[in-house]
């Protein structure tokens, strides 16, 4: 006699042996198309950095890799100019790197402490629920419409001259920092879920406060996935455009910043004001520069990947 409820399944095992595969290679046809598409993109951006007079033929591979690093280098040591031989990203990189420092500073503690409160104090009821729905809307506005609230509220202060703050390097971190802080939030709000609560318990039934819990024992166990999110919420900062150029991100500039208060460009900036000039050379310029944003943008990643995999191993000490 069959267990009870057994008969619930199996008339579905047959599916399942079909289904099952063809899911399957339906999932590697999707990651083999995406990897695909992105290696064309990413050669055609190479070659087009390579494509100038005296570059080696495409299967000259050690002398077009030091072409490359050479051109990369060459780029990103040279300042702004209308002449596509001098033209570089030296102003672009040290803006974004300024920017990438102010969102760090303001959106890391702000949104680390919100998931905190939201996951370790807040108790649930209607109040937290309206919180999360609306942390988890604004994870998915537009970036312009960031961009706009930036500009009224922080390049202009709503009218108000003497809080207005222009356009500096400060208004576009605190703009970028407003975009990212939901990521931040949702992310650190993951990572705390996986700390299993007997942890929690444990702590607490010594003796600690839940003060103490937090920051001796969760948010150690949670730090890996934190990080992670961080890193990733960054990486989508410093490839953001449109908040910027709303803010007032200057399309030339050769002056580097010194002060949260200066004037500044950014490195997607640049890459737009040079794929708009009409000078084939600037194609290579412009290719030149996305691949220096990809670098940038991998080597984020890549961090990310390696802090996940050293540091949220079991059993680690």
């Amino acid at each position: 006699m069959s267990a009870p409820g057994s008969s619930l399944y199996a008339p579905h095992r047959r599916a399942r042996r079909l289904l099952g595969p063809i899911f399957g290679v339906a999932c590697f046809v999707a990651t083999l198309t995406g990897v695909v598409v992105l290696s064309v993109v990413l050669g055609a951006v190479i070659a087009a950095a390579l494509r100038r007079p005296g570059a080696e033929p495409w299967y000259a591979i050690g002398s077009n890799t030091r072409s490359l690093l050479e051109l990369l280098w060459g780029l990103a040591t040279k300042s702004q100019s209308s002449d596509p031989t001098l033209a570089g990203f030296r102003a672009g990189i040290a803006g974004s790197m300024w920017l990438l420092g102010l969102v760090a500073v303001f959106a890391i503690p702000i949104g680390v402490g919100a998931a905190v409160f939201l996951e370790e104090y807040a108790p649930p009821g209607l109040l937290r629920r309206i919180i999360q729905t609306n942390i988890a809307n604004l994870a998915g506005v537009p970036s312009i419409v960031y961009g706009i609230l930036g500009l009224a509220l922080f390049v202009r202060a709503f009218g108000m001259k003497e809080l207005a703050m222009g356009r500096t390097l400060l208004a576009g971190g605190l703009t970028l920092s407003l975009l990212v802080l939901p990521v931040i939030v949702i992310a650190t709000q993951e990572a705390l879920r996986t700390v299993p609560n007997s942890l929690r318990q444990a702590a607490l039934a010594l003796g600690a406060t839940r003060w103490q819990m937090v920051r001796d024992h969760i948010l150690p166990a949670a730090l890996p996935g934190i990080l992670t999110g961080t890193i990733l919420g960054l990486s989508r900062a410093i490839g953001e455009t449109a908040p910027l150029l709303m803010v007032g991100a200057a399309g030339s500039i050769g002056v580097l910043p010194r002060s949260p208060f200066d004037r500044y460009t950014v490195l997607p900036v640049e890459i737009y004001n040079y794929a708009k000039n009409p000078k084939i050379q600037f194609q290579t310029v412009t290719a030149g520069g996305i691949l220096i944003l990809l670098v940038l943008l991998l080597t984020m990643n890549a961090t990310a990947i390696v802090i996940r995999n050293r540091y949220g191993r079991p059993g680690r000490g």
